[in-house]
């Protein structure tokens, strides 16, 4: 009896660890960025990592103390995708103006609500839930 309860008691435990680990890497927008504080930033992209969960840019801003690093996040890849960004979408050197939400934690992250590629006209914009490009 005591080697079922056992086996049972591993078991579950396994599945907590297997599903657990994904549904903590995961996260609410509105529980990491505050919408409420909008920021606009002029960057040059330095990386675009089109990953799962979400999407990411770093780019630079040159400013008074020198260059500075942002992390800028992005909705879900599957809906990137969808909508027709790939990996190429966003190239390093692109010069990008994007507003977004300020991170609760990390002074320079946003969640991006609105990106523009001023040379070819692309525009990201975060609608609601649903993301959407236009192109010029």
């Amino acid at each position: 009896m005591n080697v079922i309860r056992l086996s049972i008691v591993g078991a579950v435990a396994a599945s907590v660890m297997w599903w657990g680990g994904p549904l903590s890497a995961h996260h609410s927008i509105a529980g990491v960025y505050d919408s409420t504080k909008s920021v606009t930033v002029s960057a040059v992209i330095v990386e675009f990592r089109f990953v799962n969960p979400h999407p990411f840019v770093v780019a630079e801003t040159v400013e008074a103390g020198g260059v500075r690093s942002w992390h800028l996040e992005m909705d879900n890849r599957n809906e990137l995708a969808a909508i027709g960004m790939t990996a190429q979408t966003l190239r390093p050197g692109d010069r990008i103006v994007v507003t977004g939400s300020r991170s609760r934690t990390e002074e320079r992250n946003l969640y991006i609500r609105k990106l523009v590629r001023e040379s070819d006209g692309f525009e990201y914009e975060q609608v609601g839930t649903s993301p959407r490009i236009k192109q010029r």
